[in-house]
């Protein structure tokens, strides 16, 4: 808490910005005053997961456009031991996709709330959906010029 205002953080990759990224904003938005932002750059997301498709400093802009967020900051660790202590948060929200990774925020007097995802939508469901479809064209494109024939 800060001069009696409930500080909420809450974090992500924030990759391909979709639909369930800002039910999640304006959800933790709605439990306090102040909304921090964290962004994980490019080099923490390669740690736990594959390259993200839109680079950090874009991410990090589209966050500041969004009206949920008062304070958007470079993420560079998942421990946020430390994140406690330097910006007083009482509340960290995260997708429920990460149930129980977090809960030793508690012992330092956060409340950790596992944000419902969501069924469907994700970064990573979308980037398959592209590249799902990406290889279906490219067959389809292969099979109009059959390799075996002679073009003059």
């Amino acid at each position: 808490m800060i001069a009696n205002k409930t500080v909420v953080y809450t974090s992500g990759t924030f990759d391909m910005l979709h639909y369930n990224h800002i039910k999640m904003l304006e959800y933790a938005r709605s439990l306090g005053d102040i909304l921090i932002v964290g962004v994980n750059t490019d080099e923490l997301v390669v740690s736990y997961k594959t390259v993200p498709i839109i680079p950090f400093e874009e991410r990090i802009a589209l966050m500041k456009a969004l009206k949920y967020p008062d304070i958007v900051i470079p993420q560079h660790s998942l421990d946020h031991t430390d994140k406690v202590k330097k910006l007083n948060f009482d509340v960290f929200v995260v997708g429920d996709d990460w149930v129980g990774k977090f809960d030793y925020l508690k012992e330092q007097g956060v409340s950790v709330v596992y944000f419902p995802y969501g069924q469907g939508i994700s970064s990573s469901s979308l980037k398959q959906k592209i590249y799902d479809e990406y290889e279906k064209y490219q067959k389809k494109a292969d099979s109009h010029f059959p390799l075996d024939i002679d073009i003059k």
